[in-house]
């Protein structure tokens, strides 16, 4: 997944990146308000973390005019734990709410869940005929054994799962798995596409040619 944590205290937010960086995520960041904004309406990430209190513009008032062009879940952040402060947020459209300080593994469960409701996936497993995903423990198996899969193959996996019998394009894909800071090279996803079908069969993910890939099980 590619995600969005706004945060303006800069330990804090480095963090946050870093730990969702190691539960394998891409992470763009922004400092304040408006960049958050602007970041948040130019891509299409797959969850926000929100901080309230950002300068120049609150994390309410992003999330209300984010409202009115997406529907990225959103999960705010805050130090506000006043039960109106929770009521504002969820009614301003936010998808959840965490107070600091912050769990690190409960963020990660919170993001994981936000993004399962907001693509209607009430389970943390994936089944595919004999292939099947936890996303919660980030694992394959087929035939019930373990799949070995490296920190860049199981994303892909999963992004492909998630939009199973929908042709996800080669744009799609960079722009989900990898963040801002990312130069991967041209040919990467070609490279780990083969590699998950040397694991999980030739015939487990389409090529569509000019168009994308599909898993179509």
């Amino acid at each position: 997944m590619r995600l969005l944590i706004a945060e303006d205290e800069p330990d804090l937010l480095r963090t946050l990146a870093q730990a969702m960086r190691e539960q394998g995520h891409a992470v763009d960041e922004a400092a304040d308000g408006p960049q958050a904004l602007y970041k948040a309406s130019e891509w299409d990430y797959d969850a926000i973390v929100l901080d309230v209190m950002l300068p120049g513009m609150n994390g309410f008032e992003v999330l209300s005019k984010l409202r009115l062009m997406k529907k990225t879940p959103v999960l705010m952040l805050t130090a506000l734990t006043k039960v109106g402060d929770r009521i504002q947020g969820l009614d301003s459209g936010a998808d959840d709410y965490l107070a600091k300080p912050v769990d690190l593994d409960e963020l990660a469960a919170r993001v994981r869940a936000v993004t399962r409701r907001a693509q209607g996936d009430s389970s943390a497993i994936i089944r595919m005929g004999d292939v099947e995903i936890d996303t919660s423990a980030r694992r394959a198996t087929k035939s019930g054994e373990p799949v070995p899969l490296t920190g860049a193959e199981y994303p892909l996996l999963e992004y492909l799962a998630r939009r199973r019998k929908k042709i996800v394009t080669r744009t799609d894909l960079y722009d989900h798995l990898y963040d801002e800071n990312d130069t991967p090279l041209s040919n990467i996803i070609d490279v780990q596409i083969s590699n998950l079908r040397k694991k999980l069969g030739a015939e487990f993910i389409t090529t569509h040619r000019g168009q994308g890939y599909s898993i179509e099980k």
